[in-house]
């Protein structure tokens, strides 16, 4: 068989691996919203009463995210991205993370078009790993400043006595498993303190990283804060915004897709526990999720097939 042949084949075997991608990731968005219709209907329902201003405010918040997650991206690396690809692929990103848990499918994007973009395996992994610690580091921060300029905020209702059995048990578990990982973790964790000194030495890239994951967590806060305006949910915008936050934290370690059920689960139950009605609190988190999870994900899944079909991941 001659080369030229040989070409056409391997081309045709790309065009048919794209395609067939590319209809998996169809497929796949059409199941989950199929699976979860009642919950996107029940939502829609309830949203529909409420005020529309704050769901717009909600929607624009909602909106920017993904600039501040490509803001955030492009920090974590010295070599400029190039930004429209960036911001796509982080909504891209958001949309492929719904089908896997853990944040797998979100990362996976990310790392294949850093490598794309030039990037080594080992270096588009920890670009990865210092924006997700960059990101980790600014929640926490955002927990001790709320409450600490907000006193009294934390006083929640008192939780039953098996609550801080779970809580110390889970906190062996991740001792039990720090310790026992610890030896395979060292080496990675080296590469991303050096390479998170390399980005702070250069105050743009370092500015770029903090800002946008300074302006990710706020812009999410900010949305389940309009949200709950617009459902008259009587809670402050302190208290929600420190909910939200301890909330998204708690439901990270749980790996589902996207914080599916984990996160529901928890910011519902912060609410609730925080002093809002039951029903209120149901309606806010059906809310939250359908502005940054269920009316992007179709969007996010058609650019996600058009990046791969143009070969940008």
């Amino acid at each position: 068989m001659t080369s030229g042949h040989l070409a056409v084949t391997a081309g045709r075997r790309r065009a048919c691996g794209q395609l067939a991608l590319t209809l998996a990731v169809l497929a796949a968005a059409g199941w989950l919203v199929r699976r979860h219709w009642p919950v996107l209907e029940t939502g829609a329902l309830r949203l529909a009463v409420a005020d529309q201003g704050w769901l717009l405010v909600a929607a624009a918040a909602a909106s920017a995210t993904w600039a501040c997650s490509a803001l955030a991206q492009q920090g974590a690396v010295l070599r400029p991205l190039p930004p429209r690809r960036l911001v796509a692929a982080q909504f891209a990103a958001s949309a492929a993370g719904q089908l896997l848990p853990a944040g797998l499918g979100s990362g996976a994007v990310n790392l294949r078009f850093l490598m794309r973009c030039g990037l080594s395996a080992g270096r588009a992994a920890t670009a990865l790993a210092v924006k997700a610690t960059t990101g980790g580091l600014v929640r926490a921060v955002l927990i001790v400043v709320l409450a600490t300029a907000c006193p009294g905020v934390l006083v929640l209702p008192r939780l039953p006595a098996v609550w801080p059995v779970l809580a110390v048990a889970a906190v062996g578990l991740v001792l039990l498993l720090g310790t026992a990982l610890w030896p395979h973790c060292r080496r990675a964790l080296a590469l991303v303190l050096t390479d998170l000194r390399a980005v702070h030495a250069h105050p743009h890239r370092a500015a770029a990283l903090w800002g946008g994951s300074l302006g990710f967590a706020v812009l999410h806060a900010l949305v389940l804060i309009a949200v709950t305006r617009a459902v008259a949910l009587p809670l402050a915008p302190t208290l929600v915004a420190l909910l939200y936050l301890a909330a998204s934290c708690a439901a990270a370690l749980l790996p589902t897709p996207a914080g599916i059920g984990s996160l529901d689960a928890a910011l519902a139950l912060a609410l609730t526990a925080g002093g809002a009605p039951a029903v209120t609190a149901a309606s806010a988190v059906l809310g939250y999720r359908l502005l940054t999870v269920w009316l992007p994900l179709l969007p996010g899944l058609l650019v996600l097939a058009l990046l791969v079909r143009r070969k940008a991941l």
